[in-house]
């Protein structure tokens, strides 16, 4: 099969298995051959992470249970496979919640934990491996290996959580569960004019807010470069909701409306298109507090799409995210002046606060200010990049492997001071490299 990330570049070819017979993938696992195997979930990183051309990808999809919820502890058992989608419909009629969620609900369990993902609710809740108390790892010799974050294996469950498929395939995961009332948030939503008055009001007063991002303008300039608007909240209260509301209190309101065709050309998002998106986009987020929402509206819009990717055309896109220290401001400020100066778009651009880091060699998310923006591919994109990887790089940040799909191996390895202790761990337990992807020989993840 031809596959690619998100983004929609890059494409590869590779043999893929999709089973849930265990014994099935242990053979597979064992027998991968010299281009090694890794695996693939829904396909929501954005590069080349989930490919690898020549070898063997394990669709995760087949395994797809969800095992045991215990409602009393606030846990559930899991497959890999199953979506967040699908374990949120499930666990929320039972008053519980999945603590961490990313930009989309379309991710796996096992690309939850592969990636260590965030959400808007990094200062409060950490990351996603934060909430995961154990997980089954099949291994490069066909053995399955049950890893908890306290118990013998620690660094290999610190390695695999982050290490984005190379120290075996995530087969099962406890997770522990959050407790809400209502399956809505209360929120509250305020305009800034500016980046620097963005950044001001986004430091002011966050620690009460459970989530916090915004979105910015990266195409008007002059004195309103950088407008935006910040969206924080809290899971709301059976209080909060209104009367119509309060008769299903734990409704999970979430529809998909269409499915965008395959249909549109590159260059479709260009100054005049994106000027018009980042106009509505703003004027729509007028200043309002205490506003109840529903998981679409607060935290997951593009969610109401399957296969928005395909707006962007052929030629696809890159979403370049990075953390810097809290302090490194300018280059925050420096970063978006280059993007909007250099001619290139960005139409979905968020900022967001990081609280601190956890323990895991390679997870992204360290105490700071993280930035994302959406680029289409075109020519100099490259150039602009590696700009942008110097700025990061300068200011001790790094960027995230699950948006990666085009940085250095000499870069990441400058981004990532603990890297070596990660490949300590990982060729102790995969020491003939049989866990492989595009990304890890790209970025020299998998050497030797």
């Amino acid at each position: 099969m031809r596959l690619t990330g998100w983004g929609r570049t890059a494409p590869t070819t590779a043999t893929v298995l999709r089973t849930a017979d265990l014994d099935v993938l242990a053979e597979a696992v064992r027998t991968a051959g010299p281009r090694g195997v890794i695996a693939r979930g829904l396909g929501r990183s954005y590069g080349d992470s989930a490919q690898n051309a020549g070898g063997l990808v394990i669709d995760m999809t087949a395994l797809d249970r969800i095992h045991r919820i215990d409602v009393d502890a606030a846990l559930v058992e899991v497959d890999a496979g199953v979506s967040l989608d699908t374990l949120l419909r499930t666990v929320v009629p039972h008053g519980l919640w999945v603590p961490v969620l990313p930009g989309t609900r379309q991710v796996t369990v096992g690309g939850a934990i592969g990636a260590d993902i965030h959400g808007g609710n990094h200062h409060t809740q950490g990351s996603f491996s934060n909430h995961v108390l154990s997980l089954d790892l099949l291994t490069a010799d066909g053995t399955i290996r049950t890893l908890t974050p306290d118990g013998p294996e620690r660094e290999l469950f610190l390695a695999t959580t982050g290490g984005m498929g190379l120290t075996g395939v995530v087969l099962r995961a406890t997770i522990r569960l959050d407790r809400v009332e209502t399956s809505y948030f209360i929120a509250d939503v305020e305009q800034a004019p500016n980046f620097d008055e963005l950044l001001e009001r986004l430091q002011r007063n966050d620690e009460k807010y459970t989530y916090s991002k915004t979105w910015f303008d990266s195409v008007t300039q002059g004195e309103h470069m950088g407008r935006g608007f910040l969206l924080r909240g809290s899971s709301a209260k059976l209080e909060d909701l209104p009367k119509k509301l309060r008769k299903d209190p734990l409704k999970f309101d979430a529809p998909q409306l269409a499915t965008f065709p395959d249909l549109f050309p590159s260059g479709m998002l260009n100054r005049l298109t994106a000027k018009a998106l980042n106009e509505f986009y703003y004027r729509k987020a007028h200043t309002e507090d205490g506003v109840v929402q529903n998981i679409t509206q607060f935290y997951h819009l593009l969610d109401l799409f399957a296969d928005w990717n395909r707006a962007y055309g052929p030629n696809g896109f890159l979403q370049y995210q990075f953390v810097v220290p809290f302090g490194r401001e300018d280059v925050l400020r420096a970063s978006m002046e280059a993007i909007v100066q250099s001619g290139h778009i960005s139409a979905l651009n968020v900022l967001k606060r990081f609280g601190p880091g956890n323990d895991a060699p390679l997870s992204f998310p360290t105490e700071g200010w993280t930035l994302a923006v959406d680029l289409p591919v075109r020519e100099g994109l490259d150039r602009l990049c590696d700009t942008l990887d110097e700025m990061v790089l300068d200011a001790g940040g790094r960027l995230y492997l699950a948006k990666d799909s085009r940085t250095t191996a000499e870069r990441f390895a400058r981004m990532y001071p603990r890297l070596e202790e990660w490949r300590r761990v990982r060729d102790a337990v995969d020491p003939e490299r049989t866990f492989a992807s595009d990304q890890a020989r790209r970025l020299s993840l998998v050497t030797g």
